[in-house]
């Protein structure tokens, strides 16, 4: 067998009704040197039958199973694993165009890239349509020449891609040099390995075509289900700032991880249901802001206007007064 070029890593979890989409768009890939490594998060649906269905006429695939143990978790089992020379991080409801790996991989190559970052669109199950999605990859914050760093980026540093993994190649000895890898946690498990990397990375390539599909309006994903975790977000900000200290980059980016981390804290907030939005906004007021390092900044330090006043309203207003404004 030809040697690897990329290590497809799918963590798959009650994926059923997407699993054969999926898997048939990258077995159909036109790049043929892959291994496909599928860890089964402990399923109890059709999930594993389906995965080894595949395995059985495909020798690139590969299937582990364990207890669940979340979405981070099976990504970091399936890197243990991995031996290609670059590594695909992908979602198991989402679906891809065949040359989509191919064209990374030759990006990649061609400029000896860490990270190639390519296009992606959502597609809403509901409906069966596709929406653009330019804002996941801003075309406006990167230099007219490549490869680049992020230093180059005329943007907030996380604000240029989305702290997402499935629409990125990411070289594996690069990866595996710093010791890269996924949150253990329910949700926002991606941030931290994902902007790390982007940071640390000295060649950066994009490919400028929508290569990638996001299936959204899935009522059982995790996305839709942030309820249940909802202190996520936190725990990968202060992660990420952790690790930014380690390798002595927080000072440099200081300011755009905590204009960042108030754009992320608002999003989550607004786009949360049910009785955790109320304990979300009290944490918010009482302690995270200030863990966060975005208390006591002056108006000046913020780049969105919008985004500081509306940190002033929370911190200004009981819950109670805010819900009923809302």
């Amino acid at each position: 067998m030809a040697a690897c070029k990329v290590s497809v890593i799918i963590p798959v979890y009650q994926a059923q009704r997407y699993l054969r989409q999926c898997l048939d768009s990258v077995t159909g890939q036109t790049l043929k040197e892959i291994e496909i490594i599928c860890v089964d998060d402990g399923s109890v649906d059709d999930s594993a039958r389906i995965l080894e269905e595949y395995a059985a006429r495909d020798d690139r695939i590969r299937v582990i199973s364990q207890e669940n143990a979340g979405a981070g978790a099976a990504r970091n089992r399936g890197l243990s694993e991995a031996s290609g020379e670059y590594l695909s991080f992908l979602d198991a409801d989402d679906f891809f165009e065949p040359d989509m790996l191919m064209r990374a991989y030759e990006k990649a190559r061609i400029s000896a890239a860490q990270i190639v970052v390519y296009g992606a669109d959502r597609y809403r199950d509901d409906t069966g349509s596709f929406q653009k999605m330019s804002w996941s990859l801003r075309k406006n914050a990167l230099p007219p020449y490549r490869p680049m760093d992020c230093r180059t980026f005329t943007d907030n540093v996380f604000k240029v891609f989305v702290g997402w993994a499935w629409d990125k190649l990411f070289e594996r000895e690069f990866i595996l040099r710093h010791g890269l890898l996924f949150q253990e946690q329910r949700t926002s498990n991606d941030l931290l390995f994902v902007f790390m990397a982007i940071v640390l990375a000295e060649r950066i390539e994009t490919v400028d075509e929508v290569l990638a599909h996001q299936r959204c309006q899935n009522p059982d994903s995790l996305s839709s289900t942030r309820e249940k975790s909802w202190q996520c977000f936190y725990e990968a900000l202060r992660a990420l700032k952790e690790r930014l200290e380690h390798f002595g980059r927080y000072r440099e980016l200081e300011q755009d991880y905590v204009n960042y981390a108030l754009h992320f804290s608002l999003w989550n907030l607004h786009t949360i249901q049910g009785e955790k939005k109320r304990e979300l906004y009290q944490r918010l007021r009482k302690k995270w802001f200030k863990d966060l390092g975005i208390a006591g900044r002056r108006k000046s330090y913020f780049y969105d206007l919008g985004e500081y006043r509306q940190y002033v309203k929370i911190m200004r207003t009981s819950w109670r007064r805010y819900e009923k404004s809302e």
